[in-house]
């Protein structure tokens, strides 16, 4: 067993946009232990990997649509998390599309909103600009944009819808306005016999029954679901994802004192105990080491809101008493979460 790899090409990928947006990247990758050395000799990359990459890179450019279509423009750091609060209040899946929209209108450097057209049993998400830029504009934007970055903007939306309802939403078409020879690297796990490219709008098509389906997540889910976003929805691949991954996915649906027992994660996986240690151990981890890293993690990301108080983040984490967080957070970074806060001003 191994990791969930990507190809290097993603990385390179990723690498080029942000230099062609002026990010120095060399400090980023000296943050990962990376060098163009170091890279040009592996054939893989880890998907946890490229991932701290892609989040360091949006924090660098101070761009959260990084790698994803905006037409050029900046969308400022915490969009997506506002976005992702108000369309939670919302019913249905089809009314968190259209509150979306009407957030993509305000939203500061998004110039494109997904336009839905219900037909009989279809939906239709077509990648469509914004009130207060043309028609004409908006031809010209995706002109100039990589494909990749429509492709991934597409897929990035889809599989954000089926996390508000937790539901897998099979695409029955993608529809791409470029040639397939034009995607050269595409960051998206994605069948393409499903793609329909040379086509006259960028789209994606799926039963109309799941626009019915309520929405299931909630604002903890949320921040659960941001620690790793955008990168996972672009770059995971269900039918290749590693046994300590899957345990990860289900620990970090809930880091609180409710965390999962080895034996609920081993009966969800449809696995024994047994067969669940063996594996997590052939991959040089354990249940127990993952479970110290989700909660790590979740500090780290709690931590970067200012609302949140220490105290807050501690009772999140399922810890008894704030000073038993202190004492862990100081044995995890060798600092306390104030001076951990103080680093990210």
């Amino acid at each position: 067993m191994r990791d969930t790899y990507v190809p290097k090409a993603y990385l390179e990928q990723l690498l080029k946009q942000a230099k062609a947006a002026d990010c120095d990247t060399r400090p980023i990758l000296e943050q990962v232990n990376l060098s163009p050395e170091k890279i040009a000799a592996q054939q893989d990359i880890s998907s946890r990997k490229y991932g701290e990459i892609y989040r360091l890179v949006m924090r660098a450019t101070q761009n959260e649509w990084f790698g994803m279509f905006s037409g050029g423009q900046r969308v400022p750091l915490g969009a997506f998390r506002m976005m992702g609060l108000i369309v939670l209040q919302c019913a249905n899946l089809q009314q968190a599309i259209f509150r979306a929209g009407d957030f993509a209108e305000i939203c500061r450097g998004m110039n494109s909103r997904y336009f839905l057209e219900r037909n009989n049993e279809k939906a239709e998400l077509t990648l469509a600009p914004i009130r207060s830029v043309s028609a004409h504009r908006f031809k010209q934007m995706l002109k100039e944009a990589e494909p990749e970055t429509i492709m991934t903007s597409l897929l990035t939306w889809h599989r954000f819808s089926e996390w508000l309802i937790d539901k897998e939403i099979p695409l029955e078409s993608v529809n791409l306005a470029f040639s397939e020879q034009a995607l050269q690297t595409p960051l998206v796990h994605i069948n393409l016999r499903n793609a329909r490219f040379d086509q006259t709008h960028n789209s994606v098509v799926y039963d109309a029954r799941f626009l019915e389906h309520p929405i299931v997540q909630n604002q903890d889910s949320l921040l659960t679901f941001l620690r790793t976003a955008p990168y996972h929805l672009v770059t995971q691949d269900p039918a290749h994802t590693s046994p300590a991954d899957k345990v990860r996915s289900i620990i970090n649906r809930d880091v609180s004192g409710a965390m999962p027992s080895a034996e609920q994660v081993a009966f969800q996986l449809n696995v024994s105990v047994t067969t669940l240690r063996r594996q997590l151990q052939r991959e040089g981890t354990s249940f127990q080491r993952l479970k110290d890293e989700c909660r790590m993690e979740a500090a780290f990301h709690y931590l970067n809101y200012a609302e949140l108080s220490n105290n807050d983040i501690a009772e999140k984490l399922g810890f008894d008493e704030p000073s038993a967080f202190f004492r862990s957070f100081k044995k995890w970074t060798g600092m306390t979460p104030g001076e951990y806060r103080a680093n990210l001003k």
